[in-house]
């Protein structure tokens, strides 16, 4: 029974304005003669989201009582149940409590209880996570939580929770493995470091690892990712992992990996130049995404492309007004060095298509334009296939990773036009920089393949408050990884 759960902490969750009670919120109710009813009629918990009272009692086994609020049932939601079970679990890490049980947040609602346990632990997992390895004084990092006790009302569903928390662990695993590249400064993470580490978790997790070198970029034409190197001391890399799990063609990920962005010759201004360490977040969520999928054993075959750079200036570095020729063939001319991550992404993208794909999905932190079109709060899709956008979307939707699909018409493919190259990597006049340059990498897939496009720059990282998200902290969210097994784990369903 819960309420002799020997933890430091039991933590109750509350609708507002909740007035009956039932499973072990009733049972520790009437434990306590009816001392919680009693909080609740008197107005010193109301039940508002995220709102939490601790209430000591010697009563109990536990050494204390804590009173979580959920908000309006009727409002109640995946992410109601993410921002709840992270406030709390802040709030016992905070409180230096080692040990607390709980119940299944909602678990009373007609909803999918699987999807509320994912969300649960997901809110849990994410919200205590830290990056602190480069900090020295290392008493005073918060302490971890040892243990979390979910007691489920109904036995029948011990299985299947029991399954649920172990594939949330495993997808978790992968989020904190994206969230540390992601946060790791550039000379720290250069493209061989991240090489390594794609090595490392290919060899630990069954996954098969293919790392190519200049000389093999050049061998093959990859012009755009060479050129972008240029300008480093740092070899480039381009990184392929395989995920083989079935024996359908591979669904192919790819992820925009600029260890660090100064913006080359068309150098960015100095303030929050820092932030440009963040410029790897796609490579991050795609090399986090494949550890989990391994973890995961989805029966599905998966191919992760991940080409690494930094971008800097030098005497070598590409200029303005170069043409440059891509692995396929396809000639590009550049007007900004800063619009680097189009070009790496080109040599993977059509790179890519010589395993035949089901699907290709990529994830970059391309534009400031997708920022201003959509904030912080979605991420833009841009595709040539209605039913994968479609299917992205819902996937979004379920794991709070929403994205809004943004179109792709000729007039900006027109802008994009070259005088004496194919294309060039900005747009000309008429904004819609996030779409232009969507439009400049659909250059690189045909149409009979369906493709998405993720611009992640909004949602990559935080550098302020976390807004509706108590599940991040300042710094990666490791976007797109919860999103882009969600999908995977539908396409396994529809096998």
């Amino acid at each position: 029974m819960i309420k002799e759960s020997k933890v430091d902490v039991i933590v109750l969750p509350l609708f507002k304005n909740q007035n009956s009670f039932t499973g072990y919120v009733k049972e520790i109710d009437e434990f306590l003669n009816k001392k919680i009813s009693t909080l609740i009629k008197n107005g010193d918990f109301k039940g508002d989201k995220n709102e939490i009272l601790l209430y000591p009692d010697q009563s109990l086994t536990s050494k204390r009582l804590i009173l979580l609020g959920l908000g309006l049932k009727k409002d109640c939601n995946l992410e109601t149940i993410r921002n709840a079970s992270a406030s709390i679990a802040l709030y016992i890490r905070d409180k230096n409590f080692k040990s607390y049980s709980t119940s299944i947040f909602g678990e009373e609602l007609d909803s999918n209880l699987s999807d509320f346990v994912q969300a649960q632990l997901e809110g849990t997992k994410l919200s205590l996570y830290t990056f602190n390895q480069f900090k020295s004084d290392k008493k005073s990092l918060p302490k971890p939580i040892n243990s979390l006790n979910i007691y489920v009302k109904d036995s029948k569903k011990h299985k299947e929770i029991s399954s649920v928390i172990k594939e949330t662990e495993y997808i978790a695993e992968g989020i904190s493995l994206a969230r540390d590249i992601a946060n790791t400064p550039g000379n720290n993470m250069t493209p061989s470091i991240v090489a390594n580490i794609a090595q490392n978790i290919s060899s630990e997790n069954s996954l098969k690892c293919e790392i190519f070198d200049e000389k093999k970029m050049k061998e093959l034409g990859m012009g755009g990712l060479l050129s972008v190197s240029q300008g480093s001391n740092e070899p480039a890399k381009l990184i392929v992992i395989r995920h083989d799990g079935g024996n359908d063609d591979p669904i192919v990920i790819i992820g925009k990996g600029v260890t660090f962005d100064s913006g080359g010759i068309s150098i960015k201004p100095s303030p929050k130049m820092d932030e440009m360490k963040f410029d790897k977040s796609g490579a991050a969520t795609v090399i986090g995404a494949i550890k989990s999928i391994s973890l995961l054993k989805l029966p599905i075959n998966v191919i992760a492309i991940v080409p690494l750079t930094e971008n800097l200036l030098s005497g070598s570095s590409y200029k303005p007004g170069d043409v440059i020729t891509h692995y396929g063939g396809k000639t590009s001319e550049i007007m900004n060095t800063d619009a680097e991550g189009r070009l790496i992404l080109a040599d993977a993208l059509s790179y890519s298509l010589t395993y035949k794909p089901k699907a290709i999905i990529d994830f970059a932190t391309l534009t400031g334009a997708c920022i201003v079109a959509l904030g912080t709060h979605a991420s833009g899709l841009f595709s040539n296939n209605k039913k994968l956008a479609r299917d992205l979307f819902n996937s979004g939707q379920i794991t709070g990773e929403p994205v809004w699909e943004l179109p792709l018409w000729q007039p900006y493919y027109d802008q994009i036009k070259s005088d004496v190259a194919d294309i060039k990597n900005t747009g000309s006049g008429g904004g819609g920089g996030a779409i232009t340059a969507a439009a400049f990498l659909a250059n690189f897939v045909n149409k009979q393949t369906p493709w998405a496009h993720l611009d992640i720059a909004g949602t990559a990282w935080i550098q302020n408050n976390p807004g509706d998200k108590k599940y991040f902290s300042k710094g990666s969210t490791g976007v797109g990884v919860r999103l882009i097994i969600r999908y995977l784990q539908q396409q396994c369903k529809l096998k």
